[in-house]
């Protein structure tokens, strides 16, 4: 009888702690929840916003204008490229028209293409391995796929309650990056025009990467606009345009340079 009675005591007891627990920790949370919905108000008050935002890019990286050596595009592919990205605007004004966005964004920038090219500068891998460089005559598939961690530093300027545009520099550091493809249906000459002549035809292919020759900074200009659809979420575009080449500068094989330039589309959700 005793036993029973402590039993029930202590069933009783446990479930009074784990009472007084979920209280404790809805209590803590409901208080947290109050912290961050002050901070936020107070924030908001100071003239800051903070906002996440998730999107896609389609583009490509290409020359400015397009070279001679590149005949024809025969073919483009826009892979899925997804970016996320936090910011935070500074209003500067009482009437919150003008402001300024310091962000962090990652983000992947994608593409496959088919050419054909006439005395375009390559470095081929041979089926032994070795590398054969010279003038290159005949179809490229190029495939890009880098990662960045970019900063953006943009001007906001408020046309509506609801419209806004953005403006301003990006730096970007290339977290991974991939610049490769292949050769086929053509011919290589080397080391120069007048040089000894290698040729692939039917399904012969060789294989070229130029992904360590990458440069690892870069940098831009992006031009943009926001449409605040509810209260707190928000529908974007913005167009980033990069202003330096890809490679490295000591990369001298491609003769021109190439710039990134991509449309990102997206959604947003503001604090």
């Amino acid at each position: 009888m005793r036993r029973e009675l402590k039993k029930i005591i202590m069933k009783k007891y446990n479930i009074i702690i784990i009472i007084l627990l979920l209280t404790v920790v809805g209590a803590t949370s409901i208080k947290a929840q109050e912290d961050r919905t002050h901070i936020l108000g107070q924030s908001y008050l100071r003239g800051w916003e903070y906002s996440l935002k998730a999107g896609f890019s389609i583009g490509g990286t290409a020359p400015l204008p397009l070279p001679e050596e590149i005949r024809k595009i025969d073919s483009y592919v826009p892979s899925m490229a997804i970016s996320i990205e936090g910011n935070a605007t500074k209003w500067l004004d009482e009437k919150k028209i003008w402001g300024l966005t310091l962000g962090l964004r990652l983000e992947t920038k994608n593409m496959t293409t088919e050419a054909t090219v006439k005395n375009y500068g390559m470095k081929i891998i041979n089926t032994n391995g070795g590398e054969l460089e010279g003038l290159w005559t005949g179809g490229v598939k190029t495939k890009v796929k880098n990662s960045y961690l970019t900063v953006p530093v943009l001007a906001n300027y408020k046309i509506s309650k609801r419209w806004k545009l953005v403006a301003g520099p990006y730096f970007s550091y290339l977290l991974e990056g991939d610049f490769s493809g292949h050769v086929y249906e053509g011919h290589l000459r080397t080391p120069d025009q007048t040089g000894s002549r290698v040729d692939f035809t039917d399904e012969s292919i060789a294989t070229y990467d130029f992904s360590d020759d990458l440069r690892k900074f870069q940098w831009g200009i992006q031009l943009g606009g926001e449409w605040r659809a509810f209260k707190h979420l928000n529908v974007y575009a913005d167009l980033t345009w990069g202003l330096n080449d890809i490679f490295k500068k000591d990369f001298d094989t491609i003769s021109f340079a190439m710039y990134p330039i991509y449309l990102n589309i997206g959604f947003g959700y503001s604090f």
